[in-house]
């Protein structure tokens, strides 16, 4: 077998915690526009000894879940939110993951765990999340939220919070700000975007986190008490939409990527999200690929498939503004034929 990308080093989920009888759970809320970087940040907490012990609900605006497959070999319980961002498919959906979890648990049906994190989608307003825990006695009587936490990209992240109203609420809500991708941008990118973090929510601690690193207690240990009193509707029209493209046979590496290339240099501005999981030919595990407009993600191999990927089927999320799934498909295609021609 050819590695055609460096693997990662899968580390030990570590040591497991229980949770003392009549003790409220802790829950963190991460949020943060698409591709901010919220499932490398969880996924490097859950590998670290801080993050045994954790549950996690996943929530994806798609068909497909991305994220949930790739945490769910570093967490003992994922749940998946399909197609949408909690505040849109309801929070009846939120509140029966939360108490399927305790009565799994207490059933012995799930390992003990002593914290739950709650990943949002990329267009979810948290405030309808945050008034769950305070509207459901019973589920304020079990859990409690500790830390909301919104993950921003220090690429994209200037323009998004100018043009998306869902990310300006996901930082005006947050107790602690986390700026990713710093590595990817300039210091003068880094800083402007700290300034306006800091006018948006001065009271939250701001954090700098590359590849996902991130100090364990940051993302369970609250930096105030305080709240902001900003609610409002999160509205998703302006054209964006979600689609799966799915491919039984392994995927031509050169050829996909040249597809995705010219897709980025047409529309890279309209191309909001496209992450995946895809069988290269020629590689052992999985290859994960992100995009997010212009900015391409080096691929990672993975060591293995998730347990719940037998049948080993490429599949690729796309969220994208006015970019129908027939163009991308028909793109592909003919960039397949091309290079057949050559061949």
């Amino acid at each position: 077998m050819l590695d055609l990308f460096p693997s990662r080093e899968a580390g030990p989920f570590g040591r497991r915690l229980k949770r003392e009888r009549g003790a409220r759970i802790p829950v963190t809320v991460v949020t943060g526009f698409l591709g901010a970087g919220k499932t490398t940040l969880i996924r490097r907490f859950l590998q670290s000894p801080d993050g045994a012990g954790t549950a996690v609900i996943v929530n994806e605006f798609g068909a497909v879940g991305i994220d949930d497959a790739l945490i769910r070999d570093s967490a003992e319980e994922t749940v998946l939110l399909g197609n949408g961002c909690v505040c849109c498919i309801t929070r009846t959906d939120l509140q029966l993951a939360l108490r399927r979890l305790v009565f799994d648990r207490e059933r012995g049906t799930v390992p003990p765990f002593g914290r739950v994190i709650i990943e949002t989608s990329g267009l979810a307003d948290p405030g309808p999340i945050l008034q769950t825990f305070s509207t459901d006695r019973a589920l304020g009587g079990e859990f409690h939220i500790d830390v909301v936490l919104a993950v921003v990209d220090a690429v994209n992240g200037r323009a998004e919070l100018e043009s998306a109203a869902e990310a300006r609420k996901q930082v005006i809500f947050a107790d602690r700000l986390v700026i990713s991708k710093a590595d990817l941008a300039t210091e003068t990118a880094v800083g402007t975007l700290t300034r306006r973090l800091r006018v948006l929510n001065p009271r939250a601690a701001i954090d700098i986190a590359v590849a996902g690193a991130l100090e364990p207690s940051h993302i369970v240990e609250p930096t105030t008490s305080e709240r902001s009193g900003f609610v409002a509707e999160a509205e998703h029209g302006d054209g964006i939409k979600s689609f799966v493209i799915v491919q039984d046979q392994p995927v031509d590496w050169q050829i996909f990527s040249r597809a995705m290339e010219t897709l980025i240099a047409l529309r890279g501005a309209d191309l909001l999200r496209a992450k995946g999981i895809l069988n290269v030919a020629g590689c052992r595990g999985p290859v994960v690929v992100q995009y997010v407009q212009h900015l391409s993600h080096p691929p990672v191999e993975l060591e293995r498939w998730p347990a719940s990927d037998d049948d080993r089927v490429s599949r690729l999320v796309f969220i994208t503004r006015n970019i129908a799934e027939g163009d991308v498909t028909g793109l592909f295609a003919a960039v397949a034929a091309l290079a057949k021609t050559q061949s």
